[in-house]
């Protein structure tokens, strides 16, 4: 797939563009399905939601990448606002206090509402009535963007709510931790088994050298499975509020025995 399919005209993306390709495609893959959708059964402004609702996610992805976790260079960033990849007039309102959590700029226009006022989703919901509380915004789906505590975390309730950027790093350092967790098992099991091997072929070697090996072994398998519910939670922490499974939750290297020398 080319890395440049958004705009053919434009020039070369940077070095680092292609670690957001899968996902800025899976998004425009999601958008452009959206758009062919049949509207039947839902009200004029609401066929809109995904419109509003993936152009945030797609924003707040590579926002979050270059802004929160340093995954991209300026220049991947710069490139994406330059050739429109993102919608750089809510980046710019995500900057300022207050609007940190916007779901469209077209919910804070007073030109777009009654009385010169801005949507409901833009009220903190301790300041609702009890009949406003789960109002949402009629052109853009959103519950509540407004900032501060008590908000919902999902802005939408649904997938297009959820931080793609946090999902992604939590599974890029889970994968890691239990890469390093393999190597040192592998480690681990290749240290017993010579020190087995040695054992079996010394004949009349000493019990000393035998405990010096063992001092070398480090944790043994079982100990590094243990820590599984760790790496879970640590991943459920970055990426909080974010749905669904992982492909990995069933990554485990099996624990090796050791053959025990009678």
């Amino acid at each position: 797939m080319s890395t440049n399919r958004w705009d053919p005209k434009a020039k070369k993306p940077p070095k680092g563009f292609n670690y957001l390709v899968p996902v800025l495609s899976a998004l425009e893959n999601e958008l452009r399905d959206k758009v062919r959708e049949s509207n039947a059964g839902k009200r004029n402004t609401e066929s809109m939601w995904p419109v509003h609702q993936i152009n945030w996610q797609r924003s707040r992805y590579v926002y979050d990448m270059y802004y929160t976790h340093g995954k991209i260079s300026k220049k991947v960033y710069d490139y994406c606002i330059k050739n429109k990849l993102v919608d750089a007039a809510l980046i710019a309102k995500w900057k300022k206090p207050g609007y940190e959590r916007l779901c469209s700029t077209y919910v804070i226009n007073p030109n777009n509402y009654k009385f010169g006022t801005t949507s409901i989703c833009r009220v903190p919901l301790k300041d609702r009535s009890p009949e406003a509380m789960t109002a949402q915004d009629p052109t853009t789906g959103c519950r509540g963007c407004s900032s501060g505590v008590g908000q919902h975390r999902n802005i939408f309730g649904n997938k297009y709510g959820q931080n793609l950027a946090a999902v992604q790093v939590a599974r890029e350092k889970r994968m890691e931790e239990m890469e390093q967790k393999r190597l040192r098992e592998e480690e681990a099991n290749n240290s017993a088994d010579a020190a087995a091997s040695a054992a079996a072929g010394g004949g009349g070697d000493s019990e000393t050298d035998d405990d010096s090996d063992d001092d070398d072994y480090g944790p043994t398998p079982a100990a590094w499975a243990s820590e599984g519910g760790k790496l879970e939670a640590e991943s459920e922490r970055i990426a909080e509020g974010a749905e669904g499974g992982d492909d990995t939750d069933d990554y485990e290297q099996p624990a090796k025995k050791l053959k025990s020398n009678s």
